[in-house]
């Protein structure tokens, strides 16, 4: 290992040469209080940055043990301090522009979720973070001096602000940990206490608009609060008492007029998986871990999914145990989101009538009488969603503002009125008594079974030269061919869809032997990123892992449904 005037004497050996001469300074180096790994350059100054690695050790930062004693708290910690690094390198470097590139350090750093990433980890032993440096040039002449303030004067300042314990803002440390081990707790709770959500009274729910994923100013807005029939309270570990409504299982309605609040209450839900920092508004919206988001999809593919719960008995006999389609339609890609949600082992759906296919949703009395049963081969959400929950467990939130037919099948109804819950199970099972319904049920298979699949190896397997590139949140190139994402509504951070991408990318390296279905293959692949960390997924494994944040597992399986050279069996 070199010692930090090592480089500087590099730096200064390669001023004013090609840029390609950057690589000369490629290696390890002793900073006295943390070690710099300089793991790849770029290769010109418009290629990706150059990525490098600091491990200091705790002798150094001295963190302590309790801090990062579980997992929750580690990852927590990880996050906060992934956030400081990222502040610090704005106040060392807020006067430096680099060609216009804006700062010329750079970490991976998420939104309002705290998620298990690889820019930050920690251990008994060290703390090392994950970094990208747009190393300076003049056209293609290599800014030496400009080099060496980043990297021997900048970098040791973001160190001492952000990764020795001693200089942190330990309040806020404290807080960002203590507010993640509460929401865990609460979700462990939720199962306990049949509830699928929790939502704390006070929580701030509406966004500042549809691009940004903060808060809205609590001056703007009616913090929520629960109705007193769905009120509890839980002593979770730091915070003690706190108070909110809970959504049982079983089918949930939340109804009420429109601008009320309706989707802004399931969009909270849908984010609920994941836990938040502290101040987001929605650090005491707690959601069952498990719950998907469904939607209507057109044009989607879909690969050998069994959609006969929902759409059988297709005109000229076509079978739709192992239905496929290169550009499935609204009601076809909605059967098939479903399924393949319960596949994954989804034990709560969400759904917004605004964004579901109406003929999948109902289908009313008179639509009855005028085409009967055996010329429609869709079974409506309505007649399927009881079975769901009485036959495999799966409970629905349902957002609905047009059709009171599902009050027949709901077990809690909460209206929404000028932004604030109400529970009306009682109003409405009355009238579903009092106005009777004229449609009748209609059910040709039962909900009793999941059909799972082995997805085939081949599927992610690329020709030679072909790669797999990630494109933002929303899109994965597999080669030449196109995986969207775009309706995924529960995928939050562009590193996730990294790792989806590198999670392809394994798959294609193994082999068809085991007969794992798609669960048992992305379960057993979690278990082993929970057991060696998320840097297994990286192509960089030993050096810099990347910039890879965890998804879950049906966003994983999700992605999987929408590669359209899916082969299964």
């Amino acid at each position: 290992m070199w010692l930090v005037r090592d480089l500087q004497k590099a730096l200064q050996r390669i001023d004013g040469k090609g840029y390609k001469a950057y690589k000369d300074i490629q290696g390890e180096y002793n900073f006295g209080n943390f070690c710099l790994h300089i793991d790849n350059i770029q290769s010109d100054p418009f290629a990706p940055p150059s990525r490098l690695r600091l491990s200091i050790s705790q002798d150094q930062a001295k963190f302590p043990k309790d801090l990062y004693a579980t997992r929750i708290c580690r990852v927590a910690l990880e996050d906060f301090l992934t956030r400081q690094f990222d502040r610090a390198i704005r106040e060392v470097q807020a006067k430096k522009k680099v060609d216009g590139k804006g700062f010329s350090i750079s970490i991976d750093i998420g939104g309002q979720e705290i998620l298990e990433r690889t820019s930050i980890r920690i251990s008994s032993r060290e703390v090392q973070a994950c970094f990208m440096v747009h190393l300076p040039a003049k056209g293609r002449t290599i800014l030496s001096r400009q080099a060496e303030t980043i990297l021997c004067r900048d970098l040791p300042k973001i160190v001492q602000q952000s990764l020795i314990f001693k200089n942190l803002d330990l309040q806020n440390l404290h807080k960002h940990v203590q507010i993640c081990e509460d929401q865990e707790y609460v979700r462990s709770m939720l199962e306990e206490n049949g509830w699928v959500a929790f939502i704390g009274n006070k929580a701030i729910l509406p966004r500042i608009n549809g691009i940004s994923d903060r808060p809205l100013s609590v001056d703007k807005t009616i913090p929520f609060q629960s109705p007193p029939e769905l009120e509890y309270t839980l002593t979770v570990p730091n915070q003690g008492k706190i108070t909110g409504m809970a959504i049982p299982k079983g089918v949930t309605l939340i109804v009420g007029g429109g601008y009320h609040g309706k989707s802004t209450l399931l969009k909270a839900l849908e984010k609920g998986v994941y836990n938040h920092v502290p101040n987001d508004g929605r650090d005491m919206v707690i959601t069952d871990s498990s719950a998907v988001k469904i939607r209507a999809e057109d044009g989607r593919s879909v690969v050998k999914v069994d959609i006969r719960p929902f759409i059988s008995e297709l005109p000229f006999n076509e079978s739709t145990r192992d239905f496929c389609s290169d550009n499935a339609s609204g009601s076809t890609s909605q059967a098939a989101n479903i399924m393949e949600a319960l596949e994954s082992e989804s034990r709560l759906l969400l759904l917004d009538e605004d964004t579901s296919a109406t003929n999948f949703m109902i289908r009313d009395g008179r639509m009855q009488q005028l085409v009967a049963k055996e010329n429609e081969p869709i079974t409506p959400f309505i007649d399927q969603v009881q079975d769901m929950y009485n036959n495999l467990g799966v409970s629905t939130v349902l957002v609905l503002g047009g059709s009171g037919d599902y009050f027949d099948v709901a077990d809690t109804v909460i209206k929404l009125q000028d932004y604030r819950p109400h529970d009306v199970t009682s109003e409405a099972k009355k009238l579903a008594s009092i106005m009777t319904n004229s449609r009748s049920k209609e059910q040709k298979v039962q909900l009793s079974a999941v059909t799972q699949r082995i997805p085939l190896s081949e599927s992610f397997r690329l020709k030679e030269r072909e790669k797999i590139k990630v494109k933002g949140l929303n899109t994965i190139l597999l080669g030449r061919n196109k995986v969207d994402l775009s309706f995924l509504e529960q995928l939050v951070d562009d590193s996730q869809t990294r790792s989806i991408g590198e999670i392809f990318r394994l798959l294609g390296q193994q082999d068809d032997k085991t007969r794992e279905t798609l669960s048992e293959r992305i379960s057993r692949l979690l278990k082993e990123i929970g057991e060696d960390g998320l840097e297994i997924l990286s192509p960089f494994r030993g050096s810099h892992p990347g910039n890879l944040a965890l998804p879950r597992k049906h966003e994983i399986c999700a992605a999987i449904n929408r590669l359209r050279l899916l082969k299964v069996r």
